[in-house]
């Protein structure tokens, strides 16, 4: 018998869930797809993590900094 384990971390958001939309560009969506078979994740997950962790460290910058530019560009 293997000596492997499997460990199953639980999901952090339980009960209803929404369904979103949202475009992204192809690179990036290969990036998420290379990431979900690297990590035995689906698509879905990777976005839920990923979004999961910049919502837990997302900082309202000062007014007198804010452009209202999308700064995942720069």
């Amino acid at each position: 018998m293997s000596s492997e384990k499997l460990f199953i971390t639980p999901r952090k958001y339980r009960g209803d869930t929404s369904v979103i939309s949202s475009r992204l560009p192809n690179d990036m969506i290969r990036e998420i797809d290379a990431i979900a078979l690297h990590t035995g994740r689906n698509r879905n997950e990777v976005v839920l993590k990923c979004l999961s962790f910049a919502l837990e460290r997302y900082e309202k910058m000062p007014n007198d900094f804010a452009t209202g530019g999308d700064d995942h560009e720069k």
